[in-house]
């Protein structure tokens, strides 16, 4: 007997009994669909990450106070970490760092923001007008932050997105317009590009100010020991992605020198690598997707146990048309390749339903959360059907051997 005959006759045995077959598919109809939504959310967060990431800026470097490396800001022999103005302003200098393209300091704060009878407490940033250069994040409406606001302290403030909406009426114009900034007015100058979530935090929430206007008006008493202003981070940019490392050697040995620590000294500062940011988190999320898959994962298994079970009982029923089939010729092959076929067909055709409902499961969870767009790849897809029919294939063996070694006497007697 061909295989294209063993292949009639199965469909034969599902069909004579559509409720339990469609039943027995169930498991891995939601196996498959499970995993193909949760690896294509895996992918959507991974790609969300490092979207996020590359969109604050290209081939950047990130100075903070204190060293990561030494249990916060306090710890190590480097002593509590500070950043001051003059630190960027070295930096700056393109004979200390002469890969370094541009330069954007930046001091942060909680504020309460007014406008009318709404307030809105968010995060503001002061900043040099490098830093939409630097930070890839520019002006939608209005202007961004001028040299000769940042030399005068002047009181404007751009708004970010989605922080303007809900200050302003849809039929107001932001631009013109006076805001309250812990209960300091300041002129709204511009609106922000919309970018969504980021690595550091939700940029359409943010409140931009001059630095010189921050340090003087709302954090004069942010300063060092010695009296300079102290800043929050300080980005560079970097001429290219191959000098990224050079660049980070020269800034972490100025930054040394300048802050006057020994040989055996901790540095008191911490220099990140935006790359090794991408690729930290790339790892981090590769191996959430990967969780996620085993997770789904445990779910086609379970259907491939019902596919036993249920395969089990299809011996158990069809004994006598085993023995039939066995007394007039029927090989032992024959049988095995019966109930095996049966047995992967289940699963192809629970996996196909599988990769429909698994599709559609990813739209409704793209369509849910917002900024996060689920990714279906072809690997997933492939890697869920040949799993279904794998989980079909090895939990049909038993039953068909079971079906095949049965004795065509035993098996004309049975009742």
């Amino acid at each position: 007997m061909n295989i294209t005959e063993s292949i009639q006759i199965a469909l034969r045995g599902l069909g004579a009994n559509k409720m339990r077959s469609v039943l027995t598919m169930l498991g891995i109809i939601i196996g498959v669909g499970a995993v193909i939504t949760l690896l294509s959310v895996g992918q959507g967060v991974e790609q969300l990450v490092t979207g996020s990431l590359q969109g604050i800026g290209s081939n950047l470097l990130f100075v903070a106070p204190g060293n990561l490396d030494s249990l916060g800001p306090g710890g190590g022999r480097g002593g509590r970490g500070e950043l001051t103005i003059r630190d960027a302003d070295s930096i700056a200098d393109p004979f200390n760092v002469p890969d370094a393209v541009a330069v954007a300091p930046e001091v942060q704060k909680g504020v309460d923001v007014e406008y009318g009878k709404t307030t809105l407490r968010t995060t503001l940033s002061g900043v040099t007008p490098e830093y939409a250069a630097v930070r890839n994040f520019y002006a939608a409406e209005g202007e961004f932050i001028t040299p000769e606001q940042l030399a005068g302290g002047s009181r404007v403030v751009l708004l970010g997105h989605r922080i303007a909406s809900k200050l302003f009426s849809e039929d107001t114009y932001p631009i013109g317009k006076t805001i309250k900034i812990d209960r300091i007015p300041f002129k709204v100058v511009g609106i922000m590009e919309e970018k969504g979530g980021s690595g550091f935090g939700s940029e359409d929430d943010a409140v931009i100010v001059p630095l010189t206007t921050a340090q003087k008006r709302l954090m004069p008493y942010y300063r060092s020991q010695s009296g300079v202003s102290l800043v929050s981070i300080i980005y560079i940019q970097v001429i290219s992605e191959d000098r990224m490392t050079k660049a980070s050697d020269d800034i972490a040995q100025l930054l040394r020198d300048r802050h006057r620590l020994a040989f055996d000294d901790d540095d008191d500062f911490t220099v990140i690598n935006q790359a090794d940011l991408i690729q930290i988190f790339g790892q981090i999320t590769g191996v959430f997707t990967v969780f996620l898959g085993v997770i789904a994962g445990i779910s086609l298994l379970v259907g491939g146990i019902g596919i036993m079970n249920i395969m089990l009982v299809s011996v158990t029923e069809r004994t006598r048309e085993i023995g039939i089939r066995k007394a007039v010729g029927a090989k032992r092959s024959d049988i095995l390749m019966q109930f095996l076929i049966e047995a992967v067909v289940l699963s192809l055709i629970g996996g196909a339903i599988g990769i429909v409902l698994g599709v559609v499961g990813s739209a409704v969870v793209s369509n849910l959360v917002d900024d996060l767009t689920t990714v279906v790849t072809i690997q997933s897809i492939l890697l869920a059907t040949g799993f279904s029919a794998a989980v079909g294939l090895f939990f049909g063996i038993y039953p068909a051997t079971r079906a095949a070694r049965l004795h065509p006497i035993d098996a004309l007697r049975y009742e």
